[in-house]
């Protein structure tokens, strides 16, 4: 999913340097793209990497890059309303009598 518009992104097609988001035109492979971008974490990854990529919202050479298949807006709201429906599940299971 492009973290600019929210456009789904195929993640059978392998994401290169050069991907672009077919709407937007924004870079695919960017540090805001990648499952592993974690602002707070040192460099705002949480891989462990050895230099800082500045600008994270462009294409960049990280070998770690992984595409993010899910980020806020109405698929991220479902994503995290049903992983804290099951942990009230869970939660409710441990206190039942």
């Amino acid at each position: 999913m492009c973290w600019k518009c929210g456009t789904d992104i195929d993640a059978g097609q392998p994401v290169t340097r050069s991907s672009l988001c077919p709407v937007c035109r924004s870079d695919l492979h960017s540090c805001r793209n990648c499952a592993y971008y974690e602002p707070g974490s040192h460099y705002d990854c949480h891989e462990t990497v050895d230099e800082l990529v500045a600008d994270k919202e462009r294409a960049n050479f990280c070998g770690e890059f992984k595409l993010r298949l899910v980020f806020g807006g109405k698929a991220g709201a479902q994503a995290a309303a049903a992983k804290k429906a099951a942990a009230l599940k869970k939660l409710d299971s441990l206190f039942s009598v």
